[in-house]
C-alpha cells in the first residue's frame, strides 16, 4: 500500500484578529492547521465555482435537452 508523502510546509506571515487569535490559543487550537484547513476549503470552493462557470454552457445545454427529451434510459428506472 502506498502512503501519501507529506506536503511540504512553508512558514508564512498572516495578519489575524487579535481577540480571535487569543481565544484560539486559550483553547489550544493549532492556528497553523486551522488556517491551512480554511485556506484549503476556500481553494476548493473557488475551484468549484470556476469549474461551474467554465462549464455553464454545457450544463445548461444538457438541462435543456433533458427538459425537452427526458432522461435517457428513464424507462429502465426502478423508482
Amino acid at each position: 500500500m502506498r502512503h501519501a508523502k507529506p506536503a511540504a510546509r512553508k512558514p508564512t506571515n498572516l495578519t489575524l484578529d487579535a481577540a480571535l487569535l487569543a481565544e484560539a490559543k486559550e483553547l489550544s487550537v493549532n492556528v497553523s492547521r486551522a488556517a491551512e484547513n480554511g485556506i484549503a476549503e476556500a481553494v476548493r470552493a473557488e475551484k468549484e465555482r470556476l469549474w461551474l462557470e467554465e462549464n455553464r454552457e454545457a450544463l445548461e445545454s444538457w438541462k435543456a435537452w433533458v427538459d425537452e427529451n427526458g432522461l435517457p434510459l428513464a424507462k429502465y428506472r426502478m423508482f
